[in-house]
């Protein structure tokens, strides 16, 4: 990893909960200064309710539940206020944050807990149905309810002072799981200065001040929501506002509490254009966009009707965070960016060796953070001669900036082409009557593999043969003819994972089945 940045040079012993939460409030003094707010308004946390919050949880984990450093702690819950003092409250007792999205069922939980080797769980009393199915040797308890043991009413009674456990900067302090799009999620260890340096890494494009408020739609589970709206914010005393459910209430907490900072999906940012009349987004300042690429067309659109040049960003959960990116003046649109500071990227073939500017390559990454999986053999596959290879297909122009093309196995190759499933989606999308595309492989005995497009038509309109042919054509007069998909198909939606990356996989073995 890149170490030699005197930026990223973090002391031996460093707790994360140590350095956002209790510096914030004993060095900084940011303790009156609003922290954290629900969707809906009705919970508001100080830096120093946060702090008061996350102590008394810690002792409820350590008296209550034997809880010892290096322990893991499962954190099933929403985005919201008290599912955050409890992720500090795990940090600060030395535990392993292993933090799951709501909408998880129970067999997936169970595959999470086994995997992770969970003894103890933290779950928001509304998500206690699926997680009251889990089996094995392994504590649950509930918050946000009214039962004696849950585990706020439990904190209350505690005191709210802890000393933070003195972590070294390595030790583990959390896992995470990836979306799994493609296939089986993958387990990924993250230490103590990992949760800081990615802030480092990342606020130099967002410059964020502490008058900035931070909203997002992905959840705490996926580490684009935790840095977004935990790490990110906090490292600068700014407040965030937390919304349970993307769409229509992320949208309008934005407008209710005149957030600044957006972390979301294109396709919400789709939506953010379509809804514009709806809801007052006049108080952002800044859209990060991350989890799938940001078409060149949404990108433009924004632009156009809401004023603002969004920041596109690659991340990836085995790096924790976005590691290259752009803003302002440096946006290319179309590109991704640049590799933000402390990073390496180089555009490589399968033998790590570089290959030529404008040459598409494997995308190869060194970093302060880097991929360590638990327990897994793809280990060998993700790192290689000291680079973290993110599966996807770059090039890099002359200037230094890295253009996507699509994840190395979303590259089709048909009659001897190269053909990028990513730009064959871009070139859909410009045209008015399509609100979402997904393009992959198709197989064929003539081509090897022909371009298919699945197809989500914008509500007004209906599916059919001559719009099928229409979109054709429209491709083949925006891009290399060659490139246009031979097939389309039109369906409702497209299967995606629970933070909303669209799983080609799947429709790749649809594909093959039919």
């Amino acid at each position: 990893m890149n170490w030699d940045d005197p930026s990223f040079q973090y002391p031996g012993r460093l707790n994360a909960a140590g350095v956002l939460l209790d510096n914030a409030v004993s060095l900084s003094g940011w303790g009156d200064r609003d922290c954290l707010v629900s969707g809906d308004g009705e919970i508001r946390l100080s830096y120093g309710d946060l702090f008061s919050w996350s102590n008394r949880i810690a002792n409820v984990l350590v008296e209550d539940l034997g809880l010892v450093p290096g322990n893991r702690v499962l954190l099933h819950c929403f985005n919201h206020p008290w599912a955050v003092a409890a992720w500090f409250g795990i940090v600060k007792a030395g535990g392993v944050v292993v933090t799951t999205m709501p909408l998880l069922r129970a067999s997936e939980l169970q595959k999470t807990v086994d995997k992770a080797e969970i003894g103890v769980a933290l779950c928001d009393e509304r998500l206690m149905g699926e997680m009251s199915k889990v089996s094995g040797d392994i504590r649950v308890v509930p918050f946000g309810g009214a039962d004696a043991e849950d585990l706020l009413i439990r904190a209350a009674a505690k005191s709210d002072q802890f000393q933070t456990v003195s972590t070294a900067a390595d030790d583990v302090a959390l896992l995470a799981f990836t979306s799994g799009t493609t296939g089986e999620p993958k387990c990924t260890m993250h230490f103590h200065r990992d949760v800081i340096a990615i802030s480092d890494m990342f606020l130099p494009t967002v410059k964020p001040t502490e008058d900035d408020v931070f909203c997002g739609s992905p959840p705490l589970a996926f580490t684009f929501g935790l840095g977004g709206l935990v790490i990110f914010p906090m490292r600068v005393g700014a407040s965030a506002v937390l919304t349970e459910r993307p769409g229509p209430e992320f949208l309008s907490a934005i407008a209710e509490h005149s957030a600044t900072i957006s972390f979301t999906a294109p396709t919400a940012y789709r939506g953010m254009v379509a809804a514009r009349r709806e809801y007052d987004f006049s108080s952002l300042r800044c859209g990060v966009s991350a989890g799938e690429t940001l078409p060149e067309p949404t990108w433009k659109q924004f632009k156009q009707e809401m004023g603002l040049s969004l920041i596109d960003g690659i991340g990836a959960t085995e790096l924790l965070h976005i590691f290259i990116s752009a803003s302002g003046k440096d946006i290319r649109p179309g590109s991704t960016g640049k590799p933000l500071p402390g990073v390496t990227a180089a555009v490589v073939d399968e033998e790590i060796r570089p290959v030529p500017d404008g040459e598409v390559g494997l995308l190869a990454v060194q970093a302060p953070t880097g991929c360590r999986y638990l327990n897994d053999e793809r280990q060998t596959e993700y790192v290689r001669k000291g680079w973290n290879l993110t599966g996807d297909s770059y090039l890099r122009d002359e200037d230094g900036y890295l253009w996507y093309q699509a994840r190395a196995d979303d590259m089709i190759i048909s009659s001897g082409y190269n053909i990028a499933g990513p730009e064959v989606e871009s070139s859909l999308l410009k045209h008015p009557n399509v609100a979402e595309a997904a393009v992959v492989g198709a197989p064929d005995e003539m081509r090897t593999q022909i371009v298919k497009a699945y197809v989500v038509l914008r509500e007004e309109t209906s599916p059919s043969d001559d719009l099928a042919v229409e979109l054709q054509d429209f491709v083949k007069s925006d891009i290399a003819p060659y490139k246009y998909p031979r097939e389309v198909e039109f369906v409702s939606e497209l299967p995606r994972t629970q933070t909303g990356k669209v799983q080609r996989f799947k429709l790749r073995e649809q594909t093959q089945s039919e």
